[in-house]
Order: C-alpha cells, then structure tokens, then sequence
C-alpha cells in the first residue's frame, strides 16, 4: 500500500497515487507529494511543504512549511531528463528551502543524516551534503559544492559552485566561499581566509588536546610558514602524521 495506515496525512493534502508513505509519517495541511516520491517512517511534513518527482527521504525527517524538495536545477544545460534527490535519516529542513535534483540524467543532489538545515535557503543541483553539518539561515549552497561531515556553514553564506567545504569546518557568516576550505579550521571575511582551527566544533566533536595539538601545527605550516603548499603538504606528511592530519592533506 503506497500510503502505510498509520500514516497520519491531513485532508488538504494531496499525494499522487505512486508515491510511498512511511509508517508513522504525518503529512500535514495543503502538502502536495508527487510520483515517484519515497518518504520513510515517522518523518513530519509540515503544512505547503512540496516534495517532487524522483525525491527520496529516509526516516525521522522533519520539514518544515513552505520548503520545496527536488526541484528542478536552476542550470541551462538541464533538459528535463530524470534526475534524484536522496535524504536520509533524521534531518531538519527548516521553513522555505528549497532543494534541487542533479542535472545530468541519473545524477543525484545527495543530503546524508542528523544535518540542520535552517530557513530560507537553497542546495542546488548535484550538491553532497554529510552528516550532522548545521546550514545556517539565508545560506546559499551552488552546485556540485561538497560539504564534509559536521561542517558549519553560517548565516548568509555563499558557496561558489564545484567548492568543498571540510569535515569540521566553520565558515563565518556573510562569507562568499569561492574556493575549497580545508577541515579543521575557521574561515571568514567577505573573501574566504583562513583564521585558525575551529576549536568549539573540535571539542564538541570530542577531540582530545592531543588530537587538536597537531592541527595547530599543521595550520601553521599551512598559513603562517610562507612554504609553498606542495612543500607544507609534505612537511605536514612527514613531522606531524596523525589521522586527521592525514585527512586534511588528502583533502587539500
């Protein structure tokens, strides 16, 4: 049954008859859900959210009223093929956001677990988002931007497109990102600059001082010793090889 019964969907709601509907999922006022819509268990819809053609969403999802998810691409080169929008598990899309598919036919825009994605925003075509990263309000993500896990993109940012965004990353708010932002460290200014290790978001992921102590270093061997990046890269490589280290050279 493409509407499990212990969905909730209210009576102005309107569901096309191919899409699925998870146990538990509240489906409220005046949404509409298109075909070939998957929408996963216990997730909540508040009312005028929009879901489109080809979009998938895992469990425990909450979208808030007004967001619009699958879009189609806001690119010239797209001709309409068929293209996806995968959500995962437990994710917060706040009010009036709105989310595109890819581009090219098959391609995938791609949100993963546990992210906080706040209001009045955008993710365009062919995007990767972790898990557990916070998008801030008013944040504009272009596309085939990539976001590691547990970045933080603050208010009123703009992500040029094909950038990457770092696990642990913290981008200040009003930033305009138009290059790739390594993991680990803090960024800000209209013109993206690195500023230092994103200490809160390291100790609240858990990092111990022993684990912070290396990318201190790193970080000044990356900005502070006037070493040209190849010879930083490989001077981290050799003095200071601890895991994230590592995945911070890989990364660059």
């Amino acid at each position: 049954m493409p509407v499990d019964p212990s969905a909730r969907v209210a009576p102005t709601a309107r569901i096309h008859p191919d899409a699925v509907i998870g146990p538990e999922t509240v489906i409220s006022d005046y949404c509409v859900i298109e075909q070939d819509v998957r929408i996963g268990a216990r997730c909540v819809l508040e009312p005028y959210v929009y879901v489109k053609r080809w979009t998938t969403m895992g469990d425990e999802n909450e979208i808030s009223a007004g967001t619009v998810l699958g879009t189609d691409p806001l690119d010239r080169a797209f001709t309409g093929e068929r293209s996806y929008l995968r959500i995962g598990n437990r994710n917060r899309i706040r009010e009036h956001y709105t989310i595109s598919r890819g581009t090219e036919p098959e391609s995938v825009t791609e949100i993963g677990d546990g992210n906080y994605i706040m209001t009045s925003g955008h993710i365009a075509h062919n995007s990767r988002v972790g898990n557990r990263t916070v998008i801030a309000s008013c944040a504009l993500v272009a596309g085939y931007v990539e976001i590691e896990d547990e970045a933080f993109v603050s208010g009123g940012v703009v992500i040029h497109q094909f950038s990457r965004i770092g696990r642990l990353a913290m981008i200040g708010g009003n930033t305009r990102v138009n290059s790739d932002a390594p993991p680990f460290f803090l960024y800000c200014g209209f013109n993206i600059e690195p500023v230092g290790l994103n200490l809160v978001g390291l100790k609240r992921a858990g990092f111990t001082p022993e684990e912070i102590a290396p990318l201190k270093k790193a970080f000044r061997i990356l900005y502070r010793s006037g070493l040209k990046l190849d010879a930083a890269l490989e001077k981290i490589e050799r003095e200071i090889p601890t895991e994230h280290t590592l995945h911070l050279v890989r990364f660059i």
